[in-house]
């Protein structure tokens, strides 16, 4: 599977969670958190949203993401999408008309990363609750002054990532961001590589901070 073809599948399903999902969530629910669910991500609250794969799951109703438009999928289900305001500056850059073209297998892989970042999280962090954020399209949480994540890739690193950034600069070999330090979801290889980078970066960012 090529780079394009993840890039292209990573805009068209930031596009969908930002003005699909996130922004009618908020104007009907007041949150823009989302969620991992098997197979993608989903809303949180009302309306109840998921995106399987290369599909867009709502009740009684499955719409494929291929060749299509967020306002066509917001008149499918009789939503007024687009993204949430006076939030953030950033988010998926395009329109509710931009054309989306969603690849397959593109999709489940990066579930597939949306997944590994959810369990690693999880597993470093029990008490806590991973949210996808449609800002950035990355599932995290913040624990100590310190973002503990996974991005599906951006202008920054096209790949999905993991990532540690610490709120105020550390320094060492670790951190080799203008953010923190990141590692590519390839080069870690799985939930347990994920994890012990986090962990790495957790030590690391509280040794950095002293007593």
């Amino acid at each position: 599977m090529d780079r394009e073809t993840i890039a292209r599948t990573r805009r068209a399903l930031h596009a969908v969670a930002e003005l699909v999902l996130a922004g009618p969530q908020y104007r009907a629910s007041g949150t823009i958190r989302l969620r991992a669910s098997p197979g993608g991500f989903a809303t949180t609250v009302e309306p109840q949203l998921r995106v399987i794969g290369a599909e867009l799951i709502a009740p009684g109703q499955a719409l494929p993401l291929e060749r299509t438009t967020c306002s066509a999928l917001g008149a499918d289900l009789g939503l007024t999408v687009g993204a949430p305001t006076g939030l953030y500056q950033d988010g998926a850059g395009t329109t509710a008309d931009t054309a989306i073209e969603v690849d397959p297998s593109a999709a489940r892989w990066l579930a597939h990363c949306f997944a590994l970042g959810d369990a690693a999280l999880a597993g470093l962090f029990p008490d806590a609750d991973p949210v996808i954020w449609p800002e950035h399209f990355d599932i995290a949480l913040t624990a100590d002054e310190v973002n503990y994540g996974v991005s599906l890739g951006d202008a920054f690193e096209p790949e999905p990532y993991a990532y540690v950034g610490p709120h105020s600069p550390r320094q060492g070999g670790f951190w080799n961001a203008p953010f923190g330090a990141t590692r590519t979801i390839r080069e870690l290889g799985g939930v347990f590589g994920i994890t012990a980078f986090l962990e790495q970066g957790r030590r690391l960012a509280v040794d950095a901070r002293g007593p």
